[in-house]
């Protein structure tokens, strides 16, 4: 079975957190993504996501001037770059997210594994159809 290293993104597009979230919205839009690592040089400190900059953001009255560490999200799931692909998979279905930040030992980011890196990537037809059963189920609101 290959590792996360062997199926994942590697040359991810990231944002500082002292970038405005204005900037992080542009850089969004122009890369036609709803998710950015949040990097300080190489060491990952966050991720900022669509989502974030409208309920952390403007839901609160704040400015798109802020930086985007004011509504990053730090609580981010990752693996890393030498596990097995089995692993993100079972964490993918667990959370159920569609992708996971790739983290070397030293917690630098290394790449994004998504949940189509390992629908195409795998060779187990079982894990594929399992994992995208499990994070396509829908979660209730929080309350």
């Amino acid at each position: 079975m290959p590792t996360l290293h062997d199926v994942m993104t590697k040359d991810v597009e990231v944002i500082h957190p002292a970038s405005t979230v204005r900037e992080s919205a542009e850089k969004m839009r122009d890369l036609d993504v709803g998710f950015l690592p949040v990097c300080d040089g190489y060491r990952f400190v966050g991720a900022v996501t669509d989502r974030d900059i409208v309920i952390r953001g403007l839901a609160e009255g704040r400015d798109t001037s802020q930086a985007v560490a004011d509504v990053m999200s730090t609580d981010v799931l990752y693996c890393y770059a030498d596990q097995d692909v089995r692993e993100a998979a079972q964490m993918m279905e667990r959370h159920q997210v569609r992708r996971l930040l790739v983290l070397d030992r030293e917690k630098n980011l290394a790449g994004v594994v998504s949940l189509g890196d390992l629908a195409t990537e795998t060779e187990d037809d079982r894990m594929k159809g399992a994992v995208l059963e499990q994070v396509s189920q829908p979660s209730g609101p929080k309350r």
